[in-house]
């Protein structure tokens, strides 16, 4: 999924002579071919977030697109005030592409797992948050990047996901994608979640639980009218995300629907609300956290009584 969005960058680059990258202490190798044919829009950095996106802002200022990439935590713990006022305040067109989204950097502890990095820029006006399910929808998120007015933040997880998405799906930014049609219960999932809840449902329909899945790709803005809909006639809402309870997916869905005043039976699956000090795979982490398919389908079955 990485490389995906890596490569589109390179990609829209040629269409837009106003795209330019920004990395941040990137391995090499990334986007050589880019280097080599527009050296003078390709800029790596070092360790020095905070200061990219000052110099994103100036070059965006300037009406220059920039792609920032690094590390997702570094980018949404370390750069909030700059991410804030130099980005968000001036609502400026700078794409931030967050490697790591989620517990992927496992293996590197609590520094590296971005649980919370939606829950950081959900609260800052004008910031749009994307979490695409797979490197297709990647490429799709990417094509819809270049006309987003303001900051956006796009969430990237490990890459090899399960492809579930599909060309014909489209991307509309702010449009939540159904996967499946809703049954006794609805999964709003968003990012490589939405793999998951699809072969949780799996599970739950062989218990004789019908289920639907709905991919919400877009975080903010919220699609509020699909997530209503789709769940109009479920006995059970179920949102699933890679992101810490507080303040994410679940989040959203639950103020949307209070906001709404939509009574909706709601269960919310996603990290506990504590530092993930668990080392290991990214799958070995959601497992411990409820989080794989046997698991969710057991908290779905109690929850439905």
């Amino acid at each position: 999924m990485r490389a995906a969005a890596i490569e589109m960058v390179h990609e829209l680059a040629r269409r837009n002579p106003k795209v330019v990258f920004i990395g941040s202490d990137l391995g090499s190798g990334v986007l050589d071919a880019m280097k080599k044919e527009m050296p003078e829009r390709f800029f790596m950095e070092g360790v020095s977030e905070a200061n990219i996106i000052g110099m994103a802002a100036g070059l965006a200022m300037d009406g220059y697109i920039p792609y920032i990439n690094t590390i997702a935590t570094f980018l949404t713990r370390r750069c909030f005030e700059q991410v804030a006022v130099d980005l968000c305040l001036h609502r400026l067109k700078v794409r931030l592409i967050a490697s790591g989204g989620g517990v992927v950097y496992a293996p590197l502890g609590p520094t590296h797992m971005a649980a919370e990095d939606m829950a950081i820029l959900r609260a800052l006006p004008n910031m749009t948050i994307v979490a695409p399910a797979d490197a297709g929808e990647m490429r799709r998120a990417m094509e819809a990047s270049l006309d987003v007015a303001g900051p956006l933040y796009i969430r990237v997880a490990k890459g090899n996901d399960p492809v579930v998405t599909r060309a014909e799906h489209g991307f509309t930014l702010g449009r939540a994608i159904r996967l499946r049609a809703p049954g006794r219960v609805l999964f709003v999932s968003t990012g490589v979640m939405s793999s998951r809840a699809l072969v949780a449902a799996d599970l739950l329909a062989a218990a004789g639980v019908s289920c639907g899945v709905l991919h919400v790709h877009t975080i903010k803005p919220l699609d509020r009218e699909g997530i209503v809909a789709e769940s109009k006639s479920c006995e059970l809402l179920v949102t699933l995300e890679e992101h810490t309870l507080m303040g994410g997916l679940g989040s959203a869905v639950a103020e949307m629907l209070a906001d709404e005043g939509v009574a909706r039976p709601l269960l919310r699956l996603g990290l506990p609300d504590r530092f993930m000090s668990d080392y290991g795979s990214q799958d070995n982490v959601l497992e411990r956290a409820g989080l794989a398919p046997p698991a969710i389908k057991e908290r779905v079955l109690a929850r439905l009584g």
